[in-house]
């Protein structure tokens, strides 16, 4: 779609004063005070994140009461069992307390619903399963905050349950032994925006300071918190949270022991991933992400917590192969969903009239449409829910929304013709019958054009700064990459450089174009990844980032293109 283009301001008096106190050029300095750090302390900080600055655990409500819950099961030698959600972040944040409760000495298993026969959360039946196989201590990870009935159904059962959660609590709070979110009310954690592998993070960090006062650590056994890093910035980059304050120190140390491969199966899945050397917040978030997510849309996410477990490098290479095939397939199916889902849209004549799209289909994947939802959003930027209905008629949808427009609340009004929902601002999920779907879409239409004017509905493109020909070389790239890791809330800067012509133009791969630049006497390499339908004559504006290209043993800098328009004065 066509978009907008917004360029940042940025106070030009904070802009030298921050340049000058961290040796940064004007530049750089522009782009980081447009994000909101205009202090040389937090500036510094943004730089070079310290594992030191991070909050005290025991400021969570229900850390302290969660902390001696798992230290007395270690004291009676409890089995516990951990209860994950089936994404990323579920997934990691189970290998994550599996892995540190068993090496403090604690037996530990653990369970992950199925998306097709349990569904999110907590569910009684599975918690059944698990007390009869002999746990004392349930604790979930990223999910349980609206588990009402099924901490009612622990503690009738005389099991404790422990809930570890990210997502936005209702107004009642389960009758846990603890509840841990620092999203619930009165809770004086500074930081509100963990995931849900985050929010368990801080539970070892607790864990292991309360264990260090009691003496209960021999010589040389007291573990190192940064081995657990990898785990923790795979579930925060793949959950899409905001990589700011907490989160980015995650991120920062994390991508760091993804890079190690300390974990077998880390190794196994990097390698089918493709993945060598440094790792990236883009290679967690496209290469390894998708594979540890593909088992659990397509059928179990069981696989993903195995291989994070697993030390035998035989058995991690067999995990590997079957989710990267499970990837492989899942890619399979959300092509036809898409391909059949751009014809509805195209094909039911509401587009562009429209201000939200819902469709739905009999032939559809429940496990899929969600990401389905987010290409076309991409597409026709609009909120969308794709609804996927079983021969019994039960319908479930997955939604995607746009900046301006809290998918959540727009859902409450819709409520009547609904038999659940729940999620957040920009995802959700929806329960529904066969029949209602029409009478939904209307209902969630109507919502939508009173939410939405054209404004909304045009898609901006953020320029963080203009740049002149002469400031684009390889020290303004290794300027850009101390602003690293890029993702939700810090993502990759975007640049824009008036006046540029094309003086060479082919087309490379899939609908790429490979471009010869001239800007000011100053010759550019570029590409502009599915642009090949892009007009490229005349004086030129483009947005882009600047990369380095190695090729044959050769690197050279190159202009990612993000878009192309014709020049503005």
């Amino acid at each position: 779609m066509q978009k907008k283009w917004i360029i940042k301001n940025a106070d030009t008096e904070k802009t030298g004063n921050l340049a000058r106190s961290l040796g940064v050029s004007k530049l750089v300095a522009r782009i980081i005070v447009c994000r909101g750090i205009d202090s040389e302390e937090d500036g510094k900080q943004f730089l070079a994140p310290l594992l030191a600055s991070m909050p005290d655990p025991f400021l969570l409500t229900g850390m302290h009461t969660a902390v001696e819950r798992v230290l007395r099961a270690r004291a009676n030698r409890e089995t516990v069992c951990i209860y994950g959600d089936y994404d990323v972040d579920g997934i990691s944040g189970t290998a994550l307390l599996v892995s540190f409760l068993r090496t403090i000495g604690i037996a530990c298993s653990y369970f992950i619903p199925n998306r097709f026969n349990d569904g999110y959360g907590l569910h009684e039946g599975s918690l059944q399963q698990i007390i009869t196989l002999g746990a004392t201590l349930i604790i979930s990870v990223d999910c349980g905050i609206t588990a009402i009935r099924e901490a009612d159904f622990c503690r009738q059962a005389g099991v404790d349950l422990i809930i570890l959660d990210h997502h936005t609590p209702q107004e009642k709070i389960p009758a846990a032994t603890a509840v841990v979110n620092p999203l619930q009310p009165g809770c004086a954690y500074p930081f509100k925006l963990l995931a849900g592998v985050g929010v368990a993070f801080n539970l070892l960090v607790a864990l292991r300071s309360r264990m260090r006062q009691k003496g209960l650590f021999r010589s040389g056994t007291e573990p190192d918190l940064r081995d657990w890093l990898d785990l923790v910035a795979l579930g925060t980059i793949a959950d899409v949270v905001p990589l700011t304050g907490q989160n980015r120190i995650y991120v920062y140390y994390g991508l760091q022991k993804l890079a190690q491969s300390i974990r077998p199966g880390i190794t196994a899945l990097k390698k089918v991933a493709g993945i060598n050397g440094s790792v990236t917040c883009g290679q967690v978030g496209f290469r390894l992400a998708p594979r540890l997510n593909a088992a659990g849309r397509m059928e179990s996410a069981v696989p993903g917590v195995d291989l994070l477990l697993n030390s035998n490098p035989v058995e991690c290479a067999r995990i590997a192969d079957e989710l990267d095939a499970a990837n492989a397939e899942r890619q399979s199916v959300e092509r036809g969903i898409l391909e059949q889902a751009v014809t509805q849209v195209d094909g039911d004549g509401r587009y562009p009239a429209c201000k939200s799209i819902v469709i739905a289909s009999t032939d559809w994947h429940q496990g899929v449409i969600g990401i389905v939802a987010s290409r076309l959003v991409e597409r026709y930027h609009r909120p969308t829910i794709l609804i996927a209905i079983d021969e019994a008629g039960n319908a479930k949808g997955s939604g995607r929304s746009i900046p301006g427009f809290h998918l959540l609340e727009a859902l409450t009004p819709c409520s009547d013709h609904l038999l659940r929902f729940g999620g957040h601002r920009y995802a959700a999920g929806i329960g529904l019958n066969s029949e209602a779907v029409s009478s939904f879409a209307a209902a969630f239409e109507t919502v939508a054009a009173r939410m939405l004017g054209d404004a909304e509905l045009m898609p901006l493109l953020e320029i963080d700064t203009e740049v002149t020909p002469s400031e684009v070389d390889f020290s303004l790239l290794e300027e850009l990459q101390r602003l690293e890791p890029f993702g939700s809330g810090n993502p990759e800067p975007t640049l824009m450089m008036r006046g540029v012509t094309v003086v060479e133009r082919r087309i490379v791969g899939d609908s790429h174009l490979k471009l010869r630049l001239s800007a000011a006497g100053k010759m550019f390499n570029a590409i502009a990844f599915r642009q090949a339908e892009c007009p490229t004559d005349g004086l030129l504006d483009i947005a882009f980032f600047p990369e380095a290209n190695i090729w044959n043993n050769t690197t050279t800098l190159q202009l990612r293109i993000k878009a192309i328009r014709s020049a503005e004065a």
